[in-house]
């Protein structure tokens, strides 16, 4: 009995310290709102819709059936992409920072990959690619690639050996050593890279359906600044940010807390 009581309570206070962490960023987000309001108020509507006017263009949009079909289309991108970033370059990171030599080897191959534009690495891919799903696809993998790799190689690299010592000389069982020294290690590292990669894969392929497609969320953008709407513009944009938005709060953030419950533990 005792034992269930103390789950259910550890369970209501991570539920609570989420909740928290939420109106945490709620408020953030309408003072953002605020500020957005008083520099509309400033320059006027023409060259900066309020929030309150881009979110009726932006409902607009959604009753018309704009905006679904679109989105749709760049999180496809965008998950295909930064699905082979994650993958790949957690891996191959994790390799490398196992071995002294790959880590020493890897590095300025990093950081040219990190100091490398994505508008270069988009120039080529539609030059390798053309003007379809490949272009902007490479181009998310290329840039969120180096980003994933460098956090998987650093945390196999400051894993404590102490610690892994003291782990063999008790014999502790590998499945023990994987979920209680390895993983929180690495994730720790890992899992901030992660919501990096999320953030820079949507800038990414916005800017790669900007210039290299005829659909997306880019292209749209790209025909309402012809249009010089700046409205619909601004629309867009907040449906972007708040598919990401989404997508780290709902998914990512509940991973991080889950796999940094150790953080509580040690500080208790």
């Amino acid at each position: 009995m005792r034992l269930f009581l103390e789950t259910v309570f550890d369970g209501a206070r991570a539920a609570l310290s989420y909740l928290w962490s939420g109106w945490g960023a709620l408020a953030s987000l309408l003072l953002f709102a605020a500020v957005w309001e008083l520099a509309a108020q400033v320059y006027g509507p023409l060259v900066l819709p309020g929030p309150l006017a881009t979110l009726t263009q932006l409902v607009v949009m959604f009753e018309d059936g704009i905006v679904q079909p679109q989105l749709i289309i760049s999180a496809r991108r965008t998950l295909y992409g930064l699905s082979a970033a994650l993958l790949a370059g957690s891996l191959l990171g994790l390799l490398a920072g196992r071995s002294l030599t790959a880590a020493m080897l890897s590095r300025p191959l990093v950081t040219l990959l990190l100091g490398m534009p994505p508008i270069a690495w988009l120039v080529l891919a539609m030059l390798w690619f053309g003007m379809g799903d490949a272009t902007p696809v490479f181009t998310v993998f290329i840039a969120c690639f180096p980003i994933v790799f460098a956090a998987a190689m650093q945390g196999a690299r400051t894993l404590d050996n102490q610690l892994q010592k003291v782990a063999r000389a008790y014999r502790l069982p590998w499945r023990m050593l994987l979920t209680d020294l390895y993983v929180p290690h690495v994730t720790s590292y890992m899992v901030p890279a992660w919501v990096t990669a999320l953030g820079t894969s949507w800038k990414v392929v916005v800017m790669a359906e900007l210039l290299s497609t005829t659909d997306g969320v880019g292209a749209a953008l790209a025909v309402s600044r012809a249009q010089l709407d700046t409205a619909t513009s601004l629309a867009w944009i907040v449906a972007v940010l708040a598919l990401l938005l989404g997508a780290e709060y709902l998914l990512l953030e509940p991973l991080k807390r889950r796999v940094e419950r150790w953080r509580t533990v040690d500080e208790q």
